[in-house]
């Protein structure tokens, strides 16, 4: 199997993985906020899986970047710096005593993540599946795609 297969089924994963850790996270926010869950299950069980999400993307910034597909890698860096500055400054974990005043900002911050993963699985897709069938079809070398395929795609 080629480097860019690997690469694009690791990415795949992890995408989906991201997905749905922040989706979890959205979850046991939404349980905390209609009196489902107590605010300490609910930060517990957001604090465990910080660090995995956290962890994942950066090692996943971290394969496009050694990879070289510069376009995936420019799309995630101010994420993971965001992440890691997080991560120094002990700001990534979720307070129990402060979860109520704080649940209104981190639902919002939880949904642009979302959000965010959700734009990199369609990224994701269309650089794995549409662009290599379509340039090898039309024998095209477009911007796009030398972008987002690094022009490996288009043998």
């Amino acid at each position: 199997m080629s480097v860019e297969l690997v690469l694009w089924l690791f990415s795949f994963a992890s995408v989906m993985a991201l997905v749905g850790l922040t989706a979890y996270q959205l979850i046991c926010l939404s349980d905390l906020e209609f009196d489902y869950i107590n605010p300490y299950d609910s930060s517990s069980r957001i604090n465990a899986v910080v660090i995995i999400e956290y962890t994942l993307q950066g090692v996943l910034c971290a394969s496009f970047l050694l990879t070289l597909n510069w376009f995936p890698f420019l799309v995630m860096a101010p994420v993971t710096y965001y992440h890691v500055k997080l991560y120094m400054n002990r700001k990534h974990l979720i307070d129990v005593t402060e979860i109520f005043r704080q649940l209104h900002g981190e639902k919002k911050y939880r949904l642009i993540k979302l959000a965010f993963y959700f734009a990199l699985f369609i990224i994701s897709i269309y650089s794995g599946e549409v662009l290599p069938t379509c340039a090898k079809r039309f024998r095209v070398r477009c911007p796009l795609c030398i972008a987002l395929c690094r022009g490996g795609c288009l043998i």
